[in-house]
């Protein structure tokens, strides 16, 4: 019996832990692709704790989990924010093709560390 228990415990700290690794490399790669001038570019509009030369146009982005409690406003809003504002200045990341849906998820994991 303790050896069962032992080793679903240590199963689910492997888990766990390989979990954390996962989500610690998403927000790296969603940083990444948020910084990427080529890609997201969100400094370019948005200042961020940590970017160089950020931009004035949107807002901060800071406190993004209490400013978007429901991660799919924040999705929507990335993938075309035109729907939401027809004369916003925010490009419709995913309508026009410039971010994956897979790349938008990750930029999404790295907001929610601000």
């Amino acid at each position: 019996m303790w050896q069962h228990t032992h080793k679903t415990i240590l199963t689910i700290i492997v888990a766990c832990s390989c979990l954390t690794t996962s989500i610690q490399a998403a927000e790296v790669n969603g940083k990444s692709i948020a910084f990427d001038r080529k890609k997201g570019n969100c400094l370019a509009c948005h200042a961020i704790d940590d970017g160089v030369s950020p931009g004035n146009i949107g807002p901060p982005l800071a406190s993004m989990k209490a400013r978007f409690p429901n991660k799919t406003i924040l999705r929507d809003r990335i993938w075309d924010a035109t729907a939401m504002n027809p004369t916003t200045r925010m490009p419709p990341f995913g309508k026009h093709r410039i971010l994956t849906e897979a790349e938008i998820d990750l930029v999404i994991a790295y907001l929610y560390t601000l």
